[in-house]
This record gives C-alpha cells, structure tokens and sequence, in this order.
C-alpha cells in the first residue's frame, strides 16, 4: 500500500469521520422511520388460535342446460347482498347468483358453452375468464364491460386440457374493489379423453374440493380495499373445517385474494402430492410439503389422510425475497390457520395417484420471436396501461418467447390472457417441478427474470386485445398492465373498440 505524505491526505480522515458521521445521522433517521414502519405492519399470526367451527361451504354447481344450437348455456347475475363472512357479524358483499363469490362452473372439452352475464349492480363490471383459451370478444377485460341492468353472452368451444380454472370481474381500474367484494368463483373444465381422470379423487364437495382462499380487511359493515387483510376466509367461510370421508382428497387450491402471497403447508409438515397448475395435470405428481401460491394462481393437491385424524393446512411465512420493509409491507412474516381437515373414524379407500399425469409441454422455440418485458413501479416496459393503446402485435399461429424481469424492489407477478405459458427458465437455470407443467400466472419477486414459451392459435382479431398484466389487483388498477392483439399474417393492429371505459 503507497502512503501519500501530502497536505491533501492529511484531511481524509477528517472528512471520513464527517461522512461517517452524517450517514449515522441519516442512518439513525432512517431506521426510525423502518421501525415505525415495521410496528404498524406488525406480523399476523394465526396458529392454533383458530377455533374452526364453521362447516366449508362448497361452492353449488352451476346449472345449465343445452340450447337448439347444441351450445351449453350457464347464467351469472352480478348482485349485491349481506353475508356473515364473520361470525355474527353481516358484511356487505357482492356475488354471482348469490350474496358472495359465485357457482362453480363446469364444461368438458370439446363442448361450446355460452354464458349470459347480468348486472344487478348499480356500477359498470364484467366478467373475465381467467386461464381460459377463447375469442378476445369472450375474454371478460375491460373492452367487454356490462352495464348496470345490462346482460352480455359471450360464447367459445372449449379446447384445453382438464384443469381447474376462475372467473371474475376485470373493470379498468376497479377490478381490485369488486373482487374484494366476493365477485369471483372457479371454472373447472374435464377431458373425455383423460386416461387418469378416474384414478384421481373427483367426487365433487366430497374427495374433489374447491378451495378459494382470500384475506380480508373488515371494517364498517364492508370489506376494505387498498391493503393486506387480517382475517381469512375460505369459500366464503370463517374459520372452516371439511369432514373427509375417503383416505386421499383432491383440493383444488385458489389464491383468490388480491395482493396477498402465500406459502401452504400442513401443521404437522406431511408430504402432500401436487399433481396440477393453472393450465392443467403436471407430467407427474411431485410430493413437497410447501407451495407457493400468488394472486390468481392455481394448484390441485391431493392428501392423504389416516382414520380418525385432525390436521391443519396453513399458510407459512412467505419468503417475498424482498428487502425488510416490502418484505413486512408485502405479508412476508404473516402466518395462517386456514383449513381443517376432519377424517372420519373410516374412510372409503382411495386409488393411488397414477405415476404419469399428462404430457409434458412441448414447443418449439428455434427461431421463435422474443419480447422484453420490464415490472417496475407501476409499469410494463415504462408504460402506463392506455385502454387505447395496442402495445404489442402477434402474428397469429405463432410460438413466442417472453422475457419478463422484475426490476422493483417489491414482488409482483405476471398473468397473460388466452395462451397458456410454459416455464422455459427461472433467472437462467431450468424451473422446479410447481413450474414444469403449464401456467397462465407466475409469480415475480425482485430482481427474478423468466423466459415463457407461448403459441397463439384459433383467434385473431386486430381491434380487440388480450391483456397481460401483474395481477397483484391494485398494481393492475393502477396501471400495471398492457395490451395485445394476434392478427392474420401482414395484418396490422387496429384500435380498440370501447377506450371510453
């Protein structure tokens, strides 16, 4: 090391000690503010505090009946209502057919459903169909809106595999306020052609259950919006428990909540099988005793449960792989009870989970266009959502690649409508096996960058576009979201119809 004899360096240590000094000064400030910050998100634990005396509710299952042009047809009335989403307490709430959350709805592949959506709100919403192959006009965005005391039928041929689906409103700017309020409920489609589907437990409500879970913010007689809650329902339940009946049940998870990230596990730490995603089976089951899960995505899980026993699903602390602060603000130490499994004293025995589940997803990338795609703050690649605006064109019968990157300091995640994506990468290397089979919604922590393969076939429509978007609900009101259209070949893009809305 050289030692300058200089008068110059005779004042360094002079100056380090001021600047020492002043980041002490600021330092002491700053973590001022951080604790401050940190005791108002104090952390939520439920464990062991739940009494779980609520029986679940099971979501009824759609009605429907075949029209004259062989089209199944299925009715949702948007309406508002009162349920006691806390006990003895009535909440203000909103629903589909009923005063909270909606019917399940259920079509095979191969069949053309048609579904009249009425709205007996006194606002403007509509009706998306999340992860659900179909024409832009059937989607259910923003550019599909029904008016209050309106009804809009959109009609597709179902054309994907089994898989566990939902649906819920997507108004510009408001879809965080109306699904808070209870307008959502799940979409289950079935394969004829399945080879497995009778192996794996599909009785449903009794070793097939729906399982849509949402945080909740109560305060005035109504749910609140704008941050994390600090109750959790489930279906619609407090505190719920299900009776199981046969020694493996199949739980076809959602997290239906709009920011809220969480971490499943059972309170005893037992290894549960997950056997499928957003946009179907796995190639095979995979046995883990977590699984993350983030606003919109899916997981079927089947458990396996021993006469006479009592055990707890949680929800873990999620590691968000954020700093302290987006970590607290984000939930990232909050911990739940969230569902109590009952078996009876004899259960009906259960087959095993078949080895092979489904075909691995298979794309060809050679020479498949790529697109960039940057998160950060409220905006995709430094844009704002304009309802306006076509951000980017598809060809359609096409393979693409999307890169996305989280280039913020807090979590995010990424959901495209129409096209199921698979997980070519996660931040270069090959993805776990939660990611292998096909997905429409994946989650994003910072600095996490994911390449998807993604082919867009059936639908092109040059004026109508599909959305793509982080679907943390208040980042996409807030404008985390952008639009596309597929055309024919040497078509170019239009403009969107309805930007007023």
């Amino acid at each position: 090391m050289v030692v300058s004899n200089s008068p110059k360096s005779a004042t360094r240590p002079r100056r380090r000690l001021v600047k020492l000094l002043a980041l002490l000064r600021a330092t002491v400030v700053g973590t001022l503010v951080t604790l401050a910050v940190l005791w108002w998100a104090l952390p939520v634990s439920t464990f062991d505090k739940v009494d779980f005396e609520q029986r679940l509710a099971i979501p009824p299952l759609a009605r429907s009946q075949v029209d004259a042009e062989g089209r199944r047809v299925f009715e949702l009335t948007a309406q508002r209502g009162t349920s006691e989403l806390l006990p003895g307490e009535q909440i203000e709430s909103w629903g589909f057919n009923g005063a909270y959350l909606g019917p399940t709805l259920r079509a095979s592949r191969g069949e053309e459903v048609a579904i009249k959506v009425t709205n007996e709100l006194d606002e403007t919403t509509s009706v998306h169909w999340h992860g659900m192959h179909l024409p832009p006009d059937a989607d259910g965005g923003p550019h599909q809106p029904v008016e209050p005391g309106g009804t809009w039928t959109p009609s597709w041929r179902i054309d994907q595999p089994a898989a566990t689906l939902w649906y819920h409103p997507h108004p510009h700017g408001e879809t965080e306020d109306h699904v808070a309020r209870g307008l959502a409920g799940m979409f289950i489609l079935d394969d004829p052609e399945s080879t497995v589907a009778e192996s794996l437990p599909h009785e449903y409500g009794v070793d097939d259950v729906p399982v849509i879970v949402q945080d909740k913010e109560f305060g005035g007689g109504e749910v609140q919006t704008g941050s994390l809650g600090g109750d959790l329902l489930v279906n619609g339940t407090y505190g719920p428990y299900l009776d199981v009946t046969t020694e493996r049940v199949r739980l076809r998870v959602l997290n239906g909540s709009t920011k809220r990230v969480f971490d499943f596990g059972f309170s005893d730490n037992r290894a549960f099988t997950l056997i499928g995603t957003d946009g179907g089976l796995l190639p095979e089951g995979s046995r883990r005793d977590r699984l993350l899960l983030s606003p919109g995505e899916r997981a079927e899980v089947v458990v396996d449960m021993t006469a006479g026993e009592d055990v707890v699903l949680r929800s873990y602390a999620p590691d968000l792989e954020s700093d302290i602060v987006n970590e607290r603000l984000g939930g990232g130490a909050d911990q739940f009870d969230v569902l109590q499994l009952r078996a009876a004293d004899e259960l009906r025995a259960s087959p095993a989970v078949p080895q092979v589940l489904a075909a691995e997803p298979d794309l060809d990338t050679e020479g498949a266009a790529t697109r960039m795609f940057v998160l950060r703050g409220r905006e995709i690649n430094d844009k704002s959502m304009d309802m306006s605006r076509v951000d980017e064109t598809v060809e359609l019968n096409t393979t693409e690649v999307w890169e996305v990157r989280n280039a913020d300091g807090e979590y995010h995640n990424f959901h495209v409508h129409d096209v199921q994506f698979h997980v070519l990468d996660v931040n270069g290397r090959r993805p776990g096996a939660e990611l292998s089979g096909w997905k429409d919604t994946i989650f994003m922590p910072p600095g996490l960058t994911v390449r998807l393969a993604m082919r867009f076939t059936d639908y092109a429509d040059a004026g109508t576009p599909y959305m793509y978007h982080c679907h943390l609900l208040q980042h996409e009101d807030n404008g985390m979201m952008g639009q596309f259209v597929v055309v024919e070949p040497d078509q170019q893009a239009g403009t969107p119809a309805h930007p007023d809305h």
